[in-house]
């Protein structure tokens, strides 16, 4: 028979942050972001680390060359996306290293011994399979086709994935990092068409206390990347408190300046495009299903959608950073490892979030 996990879904707008003790020395100014972005063992330092705990989604709308730059200058890294043809990506890694920063690429489970080569040798630094599911013996054939290749010499993430028997079997396959999330992202429809997904916050708990026990067994920690789930900064610094080692984002980064879709202007205000890798318009016949003449999606786990535009990622996203390093200063850290170790969370009810925010009052107009 089936088996039933009866606590609810829980999302990260359900939790909040207990404040702890504000050190003098606990301002924004000393706050390191610093973050592991592959695993390594205990005592040693991981051969590939971020400056913030962001990264940007591999799709069309969000992760093209002008992302990788102005994200790489924060300290973040974008995963140029693989729904196109490998010249093309690989012309996007090629580009995007000729100012020298840290680049993703994406990859799929299906022509993979053809797109990775070219990309290690454009210079990827890091790969990840991009995928819904990733608890399949598909990501285990590619993660297996990298370490015989290449060794560790070439760092690979795998996902995504929900609970501990996900986290458990892209471990042992050998993963660099984990990618948690399933139906999150706000142009995904994955749990409406197919039943099926997590809550973001009941995932992330699940697997970080996975990671806890393989750590633990084997001396090797292997970095969590969360992926969806993020409507508001808090959630962001929510994510973070809870154990994940950096968050990956898309509607988030393709409303800036930087992402390549279209800036368009409807009823005198300005939108970028935003589509979902599951969705029609970006025909990503590497991950989703398709009649038998391999044209037509049998049917669609993404929406194609506006987003109201930021301006510049230099300025949106500095705000974003401010309030995870204030947060942290709140409850007393200033690297994310004691972040996480220190953090103490409630579940709120939905009467404390309407309390959370502006209430019987009139909120003025910005002029």
């Amino acid at each position: 028979m089936a088996k039933y996990i009866l606590e609810p879904s829980r999302t990260f707008a359900e939790f909040l942050l207990l404040p702890n003790l504000t050190t003098r020395n606990c301002s924004p100014a000393n706050v390191d972001l610093t973050t592991p972005l592959v695993k390594f063992k205990t005592g040693e330092k991981p051969s590939l680390a971020l400056g913030i705990p962001f990264c940007s989604a591999a799709m069309q709308s969000v992760s093209g060359v002008k992302m990788a730059v102005a994200l790489a200058g924060f300290g973040g890294i974008a995963f140029i996306f693989c729904s196109q043809t490998i010249q093309d990506q690989t012309a996007m890694v090629t580009e995007a290293k000729k100012h020298n920063v840290t680049v993703g690429a994406a990859v799929n489970t299906h022509d993979y011994k053809d797109r990775i080569p070219p990309l290690v040798k454009a210079g990827a630094d890091v790969l990840c399979i991009d995928s819904s599911d990733g608890f399949s013996e598909w990501q285990y054939d590619v993660i297996k086709f990298v370490r015989e290749t290449y060794g560790d010499r070439v760092k690979i993430g795998a996902g995504n994935i929900v609970d501990k028997e996900g986290f458990n079997y892209l471990a042992n396959a050998g993963a660099d990092f984990i990618k948690v999330g399933v139906g999150g992202g706000s142009i995904c429809i994955t749990r409406e068409q197919k039943g099926i997904g997590r809550g973001q916050a009941s995932a992330l708990i699940e697997v970080v206390e996975a990671r806890a026990e393989y750590l633990k067994k084997t001396d090797v920690y292997i970095p969590i990347c969360s992926d969806g789930g993020i409507v508001f900064d808090n959630h962001a610094i929510i994510a973070l408190a809870m154990g994940a080692d950096f968050l990956m984002m898309g509607r988030s980064f393709a409303r800036f300046e930087e992402s390549p879709s279209k800036l368009v202007t409807q009823n005198g205000k300005q939108y970028k495009e935003y589509w979902g890798e599951g969705s029609a318009r970006a025909q990503n016949w590497q991950r989703y299903g398709k009649e038998g003449d391999g044209k037509k999606l049998v049917f669609e786990e993404g929406v194609d959608s506006y987003i109201e535009y930021a301006g510049p990622l230099a300025e949106g996203f500095a705000q974003t950073i401010s309030k995870v390093k204030a947060t942290m200063c709140n409850c007393g850290s200033l690297t994310l490892a004691t972040f996480t170790r220190g953090a103490r969370l409630t579940l709120v009810s939905k009467a404390s979030i309407t309390e959370g925010g502006a209430h019987n009052v009139i909120v003025k107009a910005i002029k």
